[in-house]
């Protein structure tokens, strides 16, 4: 299988976002799987990465590169066996942190993929000073950057060369924008980190808060027409497929004040 990697990627504005409801969906019987995709749009199946012994021990991350941990192989496994079992994928994208490349690799193994496509764009939200430290330790020995950290701003960069949620927001969009434009009428896979998806609902549902954490390798799936501008989310939060391995509850990674 062979890795490439993107050039940076350009930003966007001025998208129109909604919400695919069930009641706006094909009452053909078909499952939400073997729905057609609606003409001009892309189908994106956004999954996290899998677990890493820094989410366990709940240090941040960031742009930082820890592996997965055994339990996040296995979460990987689990994804991209129920992922092969789906209509087929046109493309798989990932982040190249090894965290999200690794996961990306054994979906692409599993589908018979034959390109992980890496993209820079795709990583986490740069953290700057805070990336390395544990929770406890940022807010002991980074007392003044934590309080950023946990800012409401959105324009609130992080020190150190961290970006803030704005930024991380225009790069996300940005991102889904260019890999909806390359795939109308196709089936994607984008494996990502918990901050960058919760952008993308941010984007497809500015109406609905998202409670709780993205669930290292949970599916979502989106519907954007880049042409139209319109952002629609079919599936949001699946992790169906973790039963008997499940997902780290209690450790750190996949909130609003996490990376």
């Amino acid at each position: 299988m062979r890795i490439r990697k993107l050039q940076p990627l350009l930003a966007f504005s001025g998208e129109r976002c909604w919400v695919l409801t069930k009641t706006s969906m094909s009452s053909s019987g078909a499952t939400e799987e073997e729905m057609e995709i609606p003409e001009g749009y892309a189908e994106i199946v956004v999954v996290r990465h899998g677990e890493t012994s820094w989410n366990a021990s709940r240090i941040i991350q960031g742009h930082l590169d820890p592996e997965l941990n055994e339990i996040g192989r296995q979460q990987a496994a689990a994804v991209a066996n129920r992922l092969s079992k789906e209509p087929k994928f046109n493309a798989i994208y990932s982040s190249d942190l090894k965290r999200a490349a690794e996961t990306a690799q054994i979906i692409a193994n599993q589908c018979d993929l034959k390109e992980v496509i890496l993209d820079q764009q795709l990583r986490e939200r740069n953290l700057g000073d805070l990336q390395g430290l544990t929770l406890v330790d940022a807010q002991k020995m980074k007392p003044n950057v934590y309080k950023l950290f946990l800012s409401h701003k959105r324009d609130q960069e992080i020190p150190g060369g961290g970006e803030s949620l704005d930024q991380l927001h225009q790069r996300c969009i940005s991102s889904f924008r260019k890999i909806a434009s390359q795939h109308k009428g196709e089936r994607v896979v984008v494996v990502s980190h918990g901050g960058f998806i919760r952008e993308l609902h941010r984007k497809a549902a500015p109406n609905r808060k998202l409670e709780g954490k993205i669930q290292n390798t949970s599916v979502n799936v989106v519907l954007i027409s880049a042409s139209k501008n319109h952002w629609f989310i079919k599936k949001w939060g699946d992790t169906s497929h973790l039963q008997g391995i499940g997902a780290l509850d209690s450790g750190f990674g996949g909130d609003k004040t996490s990376g």
